[in-house]
């Protein structure tokens, strides 16, 4: 894994494996695409999602390898979300440093793992991984308004709303959640998040 950037950016190395209660979070291998395709082919997954389902398996393999590209540049990325209970891998979740700098939160998980609170338990490792451990100071997560099963997600996780802007050609609504100054503010944050997730795994 590379960390010149990373230091250069003032980001720790990086992050090679999360753990959540239910789930297992993991970069991308080759031998995923075809599971990885199952879910992005599906257009009531990716309606909300800017490519739109994908046509073939070798678009899959294309884009888990710019994830891959991205990981070794930068210590994180979008990274397969994996069941616990039956070892599959059941989508992806992650974050993303995108062309003009911001760091992107980002989640996509197969309708049969729907309304489970998988989607909010990847997305909180994540934004708690981004501020404790790889220095993140920011982080932003951009959702249509339609779309209001992410709109709890984001709001579950203690994101801000910060008004709209257009995105892939359609408005979308900002989120924003930053990682306060002070060391002791960061604890009280973090251990805030981790309070919310465990309230959302009860349920």
């Amino acid at each position: 894994m590379s960390a010149g950037r990373n230091a250069r950016f003032g980001y720790n190395q990086g992050v090679d494996r999360l753990e959540t209660p239910r789930l297992i979070l993991r970069p991308f291998e080759v031998e995923d695409a075809p599971v990885a395709h199952e879910v992005y082919s599906d257009p009531e997954v990716m309606r909300y999602v800017a490519t739109g389902p994908l046509p073939d398996v070798t678009m899959t393999r294309r884009l888990l390898h710019d994830y891959t590209t991205h990981q070794q540049a930068w210590g994180y990325s979008f990274w397969a979300v994996v069941e616990r209970a039956s070892g599959r891998l059941i989508g992806d979740a992650g974050i993303y440093r995108t062309p003009v700098g911001e760091v992107e939160l980002g989640y996509t998980l197969g309708r049969a793992w729907w309304g489970r609170g998988y989607a909010t338990e990847a997305a909180g490792a994540w934004l708690e991984t981004a501020f404790s451990r790889l220095g993140v100071r920011e982080v932003v997560a951009l959702a249509e308004p339609a779309n209001a099963a992410s709109l709890r997600v984001l709001e579950k996780l203690g994101m801000t709303r910060d008004g709209e802007r257009p995105a892939f050609g359609r408005p979308h609504a900002v989120y924003r959640a930053t990682r306060p100054v002070s060391a002791g503010h960061t604890s009280g944050r973090l251990a805030g998040l981790g309070r919310r997730l465990d309230r959302v795994r009860r349920r």
